[in-house]
Order: C-alpha cells, then sequence, then structure tokens
C-alpha cells in the first residue's frame, strides 16, 4: 500500500529527552511495527555544549537558538549529525524497529539560508525536498534526521556549505511540507502554562502567539510554538506539546491524544 506524506506522525525528540533507560525508543519501535508511518527529528544542544566544553570553547543562546560561529557549526554537523543521530539509530535498530540516520543535508532534505548574521552560521529553512524520506518510509525505515542543513541560497563565496538550524524549525517545516497527520514535540516540560503556571491543554496559534509576545512563553519554548505555527497553518497538521519525560508518554499519545498543549490553527 502506498503511503501518503499526509499519513506520516512527525516526532520531535528534544536531546533532553533521549535516554537508553527511559521508554520513548521502545515506544517509537512499537508505533512503527503498528504499522504507522514515522519521521523521527531530535536535537542534542546538551551534547553540543558538552563537546564544546571539552575544547573550551563559549557557547551562547538568544531565544532558545544557538550562537554558531564556524567552530561551533563543525561540532554540531559532528555531534548531532554523528553520534547522537547514530546512538538513536542504533537504539531503535537494536530493539527491533528498522531506522535510518540522515541529516537534512542527505538528498538535498533541507535547504536554508543565513537567518541573522549576528547569530552566525544559523540558517532559516527556504526548500524542503521530502524525497527521501519518503524513499526511506516507503522501504520501511523511520528516517532518523539531524537538523542540519545545505547552505543553499544566498550563500557567500567563502561561507561554509553546511548551517546549524534548530530541530524544532526542522520539525515544524517537514510537517509543513508533507501536510503530516500529527507534531509531536516531546520536551521536558509537560506542556505551555498560562502566566499563572496553569497547564493550557488547548490552544490557537493566535493564543499561543499572544504568549510568545508577552513574554510568558520565553526560551526554548520559542522555536517550539514556532515550529507549531509553521505546521499547523496548512489547517491539516495537529501539533502537540508534551512531556517526553513520562513513561510511556509517546505511545499514550498516540492513543489519547489527551496529553500535553494542542495547538490548532486559528
Amino acid at each position: 500500500m502506498s503511503i501518503k506524506p499526509s499519513d506520516i506522525i512527525l516526532v520531535k525528540l528534544g536531546g533532553s529527552i533521549f535516554d537508553k533507560k527511559d521508554t520513548t525508543i521502545g515506544d517509537i519501535i512499537q508505533i512503527q511495527k503498528q504499522g504507522k508511518p514515522l519521521v523521527l527529528v531530535h536535537g542534542g544542544a546538551k551534547m553540543v555544549t558538552k563537546w564544546l566544553s571539552r575544547q573550551n570553547a563559549n557557547t551562547n543562546f538568544t531565544q532558545g537558538e544557538r550562537v554558531t560561529d564556524l567552530a561551533s557549526l563543525e561540532m554540531v554537523t559532528a555531534v548531532l549529525g554523528g553520534l547522537v543521530n547514530k546512538e538513536i539509530v542504533a537504539a531503535i535498530n537494536t530493539g527491533g524497529g528498522r531506522a535510518a540516520g540522515i541529516c537534512g543535508i542527505d538528498g538535498s532534505l533541507i535547504q536554508g539560508k543565513i537567518r541573522n548574521k549576528e547569530i552566525g552560521y544559523v540558517g532559516s529553512v527556504v526548500k524542503v525536498d521530502i524525497s527521501l524520506i519518503m524513499t526511506l518510509i516507503e522501504a520501511g525505515f523511520i528516517p532518523v534526521i539531524a537538523p542540519v542543513s545545505l547552505h543553499s541560497f544566498e550563500r557567500p563565496a567563502d561561507a561554509p556549505l553546511m548551517l546549524n538550524i534548530n530541530g524544532d524549525t526542522v520539525a515544524g517545516e517537514i510537517a509543513a511540507a508533507t501536510g503530516a497527520e500529527k507534531l509531536i514535540l516531546l520536551t521536558d516540560v509537560d506542556g505551555i502554562h498560562d502566566e499563572n503556571g496553569n497547564l493550557l491543554p488547548q490552544l490557537t496559534s493566535a493564543e499561543a502567539q499572544a504568549l510568545l509576545d508577552s513574554g510568558v512563553a520565553s526560551g526554548g519554548m520559542i522555536p517550539k510554538l514556532k515550529a507549531c505555527f509553521r505546521a499547523v497553518d496548512n489547517h491539516a497538521t495537529t501539533c502537540v506539546i508534551i512531556d517526553g519525560r513520562k513513561k510511556h508518554a509517546l505511545l499514550d499519545e498516540i492513543a489519547t491524544g489527551k496529553n500535553g498543549t494542542r495547538i490548532r490553527h486559528s
């Protein structure tokens, strides 16, 4: 049976969630065995920072994104595209699933340009080519995607061929390009809260934008919400932010859809 892009369940795995002791990898394998087409995008900022610190390199963040000089870009590419990606793929394959690790460079999947020179080689997505994703899914694999992109547009002659792009941003753009059934952001909080700390189970994109504008939603939640805005703009995708630290959080979300914060188009 042919798989349509709109059948995809896209999962963004935060770097703080991937841990061999939790249930996330097992959930991913079980969902694949149920016949649901999965695409996994991962982060790994803490691991990149760890490796940069070993090189006595400074690391700075602005609005939840890493300021990326050339040394940082090289480390991001090596750690996310190499170590983190392959650890996730190895865990899935060893556990009985079928996964293939790629990054946004492979198959020209993610094509970007420098978004703001002030934060270095950090990209915004200009174009998404889902051909390789669909080829892997049709062959029975979960594409596991590291958020490094081609520097395809407006690239100065002496600039690197790669760009660092936030994993949430990449997940949102792939969801938009495929019209995915669902985008699930697994993170280390239980969802979005109001100014009094109350969990908000449902938000429109306009309501979520107001939380950003007021500063109630800040830091690492900024790229997550922006990814959701991008995903739900096609009116086909449901976006949910859930606590990936909870046991079987992913399976529970697929089965009940009653976790975290759900965001829909205004």
